[in-house]
């Protein structure tokens, strides 16, 4: 293996809790919101899938449904699918709607996996490649670079630069070509077998990770170090000069 791509959410980051994003808006919009209240348009917006990152809609309102399948292809479908679904849930404030989808794209409503640092820094130290591939609608860069990780990522492929959605292996041919590397050296850890499956057209290898919330997911990246060891074992491939 010469390379690793990894998916974003899901996979190195995971977003905060849907309680978490609302009383955070709630609280920098000044807004009165009983607890109560609260409590219960949280467990409204988890239902709805309303966070991006977090758990998927129960069902697709007539007015998403058009958008949902596509959302990923640009920053406008992205934002309009979610808030047109957290609009689904009544709130004390419209203003709230947006400012929800403009609060999950802060670095604060992201942590990464315990493992993330350890893992990327140990490909880096290895030469391994690595390279971010993502089905979003906004600029992740932000996130890396404050939680100190963005050092190790060579190259980042965001699915609304691009106008194209895993699983489209358009989006694994950019990465592998922007690492300079053959998709066939190259392994995509995600954890979406549909989405982040797509890679195996492309004749690289895949490996999963369960989409848990960070405290219940401690090691979960750990064996992809394994499977790059087993795979320079396997070619007699030494260290590779990163750019």
């Amino acid at each position: 293996m010469t390379a690793v791509l990894f998916d974003f959410s899901g996979t190195l980051f995971r977003v905060e809790s849907t309680e978490s994003w609302l009383r955070g808006v709630i609280a920098e919009a000044r807004v009165e919101f009983a607890e109560a209240e609260l409590a219960e348009a949280a467990q409204a917006l988890e239902t709805m899938g309303a966070l991006p990152g977090g758990s998927g809609p129960s069902y697709l309102p007539e007015d998403v449904a058009s958008v949902w399948g596509v959302r990923d292809k640009s920053a406008e479908l992205h934002r309009a699918a979610y808030t047109g679904l957290s609009r689904h849930v009544p709130l004390p404030d419209d203003r709230l709607h947006d400012l929800l989808y403009d609060r999950h794209m802060s670095p604060a409503a992201w942590v990464p996996y315990p493992d993330t640092a350890e893992v990327l820094r140990a490909l880096c130290e290895r030469g391994i490649g690595v390279g971010v591939v993502s089905n979003i609608g906004w600029d992740i860069r932000p996130v890396f670079r404050e939680h100190g990780l963005d050092p190790y990522v060579d190259t980042y492929v965001l699915s609304y630069e691009h106008g194209i959605q895993k699983p489209d292996p358009r989006l694994f041919r950019t990465a592998c070509a922007a690492l300079d590397v053959d998709p066939r050296d190259v392994v995509m850890v995600g954890d979406d077998r549909r989405a982040d499956g797509g890679a195996a057209a492309l004749g690289s290898a895949v490996h999963f990770v369960d989409h848990l919330p960070a405290t219940e997911r401690p090691d979960g990246l750990r064996p992809v170090l394994d499977l790059v060891s087993a795979g320079a074992r396997a070619n007699g491939a030494g260290p590779r000069t990163r750019h």
